[in-house]
């Protein structure tokens, strides 16, 4: 039986594997959900050819607004780590850039993954112990209603050259900022979770699975119920250390204004952590 057994989400009991699955680890796999595999292919091969065109710099990322192209030399840098991420990135909000190179595919998805992470996070909410409901500032669903902050990035692992630096990899461990991450399998395995005793451990990368893995906002609003659960992306060898990895996250970020907790609201969060990743100037 593997480490993280794959829930259907067409099961009656759906939402309480799920749940019990986010808490013991932090992470959930979905089969058999209603995202579209081709809708995801779609994307993964026409933003490929976009990362390997002259078009990406024309979209060079706003340092305001955060939308746009993100290039390997101002890729994120993991959180007590010296070394950036060996990976090119673009950030879709509904308000943004778009690409013209590109169909409206991505958009389509941004759309069908808003409205079932609001299911999720509705499971979420139901299955969380009466105390722990009792303290979240509103609905969790609500959280992310009408959010001009919900990021759907399009990420482009390049091929490695040989030439990285020893301790460069394609994430170094790391834990996501938002409510929940919403990940469709990528084009390669490599994405392995961080369990309570230390161990790595593999994460489900067949098309049709959906992974989905609670952020830090999720485990400040619960009081630490739901883990955070660090993860990375190794770096490839052999063949496939000569190809492109690309995946399509999905970060669920409440409004601005929706509190936490009594430390934090979420804009206070994720100023903090911007800063923390290399992706914010701290203040003077």
């Amino acid at each position: 039986m593997p480490w993280i057994a794959p829930i259907d989400y067409r099961a009656a009991d759906a939402a309480q594997q799920f749940c019990a699955s986010l808490q013991r680890t932090g992470f959930a796999v979905l089969q058999h959900h209603p995202l579209s595999q081709a809708l995801v292919e779609q994307i993964y091969s026409e933003w490929l050819a976009f990362f390997g065109s002259d078009a990406r710099h024309d979209y060079a990322f706003d340092p305001l607004r955060y939308d746009g192209y993100f290039s390997p030399q101002i890729s994120e840098t993991a959180k007590d780590h010296q070394q950036r991420d060996l990976k090119e990135f673009y950030h879709l909000y509904p308000w943004g850039r778009y690409p013209s190179q590109v169909s409206d595919a991505a958009r389509l998805y941004y759309r069908q993954g808003a409205q079932l992470a609001a299911e999720l996070l509705s499971w979420v909410e139901q299955h969380s112990p009466a105390a722990i409901r009792a303290a979240y500032s509103m609905p969790l669903s609500e959280m992310i209603a009408g959010s001009e902050q919900t990021l759907l990035r399009v990420l482009h692992y390049p091929p490695l050259t040989g030439s990285e630096a020893p301790d460069a990899m394609r994430a170094a461990a790391h834990a996501d900022i938002n409510l929940l991450t919403i990940l469709p399998a990528a084009t390669q395995p490599g994405l392995q979770v961080m369990t309570e005793d230390g161990q790595w451990h593999d994460i489900p990368c067949d098309f049709g699975m959906l992974i989905i893995n609670a952020g830090d906002m999720l485990n400040e609003a619960s009081g630490g119920y739901f883990p955070s659960a660090l993860h990375r992306v190794l770096n490839p060898s052999g063949v496939a250390a000569r190809q492109s990895r690309v995946s399509l996250p999905l970060f669920l970020h409440p409004r601005p204004e929706v509190v936490l907790s009594a430390r934090h609201t979420a804009g206070s969060y994720l100023s903090e952590r911007l800063i923390e990743l290399g992706m914010k100037p701290s203040a003077p």
